[in-house]
């Protein structure tokens, strides 16, 4: 066996010690040089390439269109929006000079201190005040609404705690930034994203998800609103895995974004941002995976079925390379990716724990004794069971059976979800039971200092007012006051 997978920690020993070595062993990626910043390897970011190509369609489907904005961004234009900035003040990274020079004894490199900037720039935490500066120019009349832009870049958020995918000081994004001319229409496309979001988390990803809508201190900076979609991993913790956001006018005020409606009077347009990020790939991660190593949806999985050949020489490699070829030329005509590993300086058990730690949906192997009965050995990464198949119809079947897996983590991971959903109204009981995660539904005064005191004593806090939940009255737990909704309470990522 693979000395990777004998390597990786066990799940029930060490929950965040075995996400780290999977991520690493199952070279997806690995640390930087730069404190919190992380290298996206080839398999890695093969699987972000799916998830983005998914994600992008679906959004244009909406009619949105991908633009890019810089990098970087003037401190003024922080300035001009308080409650945003003051949301990313202490994660944002600033650069003050555009030279550097080589010191005295020639041996090193310092800042030239005589190429200070003449104004500070931010590297991006996100794009809100750049894109509004710059809709400022494009939008003059109610013809010129709505403005459905999207763009897939990197952020920069000096994290002080990181961990790969999860939180990282550098990570890559898509944010999506829409302009309209009414609040309905603004509210109505914030919703809309966050339905693609969830989506996509249900129906690519096989992640099960709540949607919902943020409190007031759960808010994203300068928002009115933020609807987000939120996953429990396999430990029962919560990840924020999408957000969705209602900036109302505040973005058009702080830049004086107006247009003409059409009674030709002047009107601040209404916003809108949205965006996922690659922690989806520590989503990915913790909710499918098991301890042999990844488990992937197929429809993300860079490669859907590995075949292996087993062979004694030359001889039969070339008989068995003779009758898989053609396999291989159907399955990829029915869209699915499939790579023949032929390779010679790599064992066949080394392989069957290679590929298995990286999640590869379907396992074909076939050896001599194969070729001469006309069978083949199947087996499906999720269960890791097998069975001997006639050779003839294969194709059909590991086509059926991608679906099949799909399906079958999609329903395991939503049962361990469900099941892990508990009502409660006792608050003693709930600070002993959040210790073992989970999604706990509780009653809310809709105070600040409720919220406050339940994160301060449990770690714990308000992720959602969940749709999709019937809504009662009843006690808040923790103050005694009378509360109108349940709302989503657990500890997160």
């Amino acid at each position: 066996m693979a000395k990777e997978l004998k390597d990786l920690t066990k799940r029930a020993d060490n929950y965040s010690q075995w996400y780290n070595d999977l991520v690493m062993k199952a070279d997806l990626a690995e640390t930087s040089p730069v404190r919190g910043c992380m290298i996206i390897k080839p398999y890695g970011y093969a699987i972000w390439e799916k998830m983005q190509a998914a994600l992008d369609a679906m959004f244009k489907a909406t009619g949105v269109q991908n633009a890019y904005f810089p990098l970087l961004i003037p401190k003024s234009f922080f300035a001009k929006e308080a409650e945003h900035v003051a949301g990313f003040a202490k994660e944002s990274a600033v650069v003050t000079h555009y030279r550097l020079k080589a010191t005295e004894d020639g041996k090193g490199i310092t800042v030239d201190p005589e190429a200070k900037l003449e104004e500070e720039l931010i590297i991006r935490p996100t794009s809100e005040t750049m894109i509004w500066n710059t809709y400022k120019n494009w939008i003059k009349s109610y013809r010129d609404l709505p403005i459905l832009c999207n763009q897939w870049c990197n952020v920069m958020r000096w994290e002080m705690r990181t961990r790969p995918f999860l939180r990282t000081s550098e990570f890559l994004w898509q944010e999506g930034h829409t302009a309209h001319a009414t609040s309905e229409e603004a509210q109505e496309e914030a919703q809309k994203m966050l339905g693609v979001y969830a989506d996509f988390a249900e129906n690519w990803m096989a992640v099960p998800v709540v949607q919902g809508v943020k409190s007031e201190t759960e808010r994203f900076a300068g928002a009115l609103d933020t609807y987000t979609i939120e996953a429990m991993m396999q430990d029962g913790k919560a990840l924020q895995s999408g957000t969705s956001h209602f900036l109302g006018q505040n973005f058009a005020k702080s830049f004086d974004v107006t247009f003409l409606n059409k009674e030709n009077k002047p009107e601040y347009v209404w916003a809108t941002s949205w965006g996922v990020s690659t922690r989806l790939m520590g989503a990915l991660i913790m909710v499918h995976s098991d301890d042999n190593g990844l488990v992937l949806p197929p429809k993300l999985a860079p490669i859907q079925v590995v075949i292996i050949p087993i062979s004694k020489n030359a001889e039969q490699l070339e008989a068995i390379s003779a009758k898989i070829n053609p396999l291989v030329e159907e399955l990829t005509r029915m869209g699915v990716s499939v790579k023949y590993d032929d390779s010679a300086n790599k064992r066949p058990g080394f392989k069957f724990a290679d590929y298995e730690l990286k999640g590869v949906p379907v396992r074909l192997v076939i050896g001599a004794r194969d070729l001469e009965n006309g069978t083949v050995e199947v087996m499906r990464r999720d269960t890791l069971e097998k069975e001997v198949l006639p050779f003839d119809g294969v194709a059909k079947h590991v086509q059926d059976l991608l679906v099949d897996i799909q399906k079958s983590i999609f329903d395991k991971a939503r049962k361990y979800r469900d099941s892990h959903i508990y009502e409660c109204d006792n608050y003693e009981e709930f600070k002993e039971r959040i210790k073992d995660g989970g999604f706990f539904l509780c009653h809310w005064d809709g105070t600040p200092e409720t919220e406050a005191k339940i994160k301060e004593d449990t770690q714990a806090t308000i992720r959602c007012v969940p749709f999709g939940y019937e809504q009662t009255e009843g006690v808040d737990m923790v103050s005694g006051k009378p509360a109108k909704c349940r709302v989503i309470i657990a500890r997160s990522y």
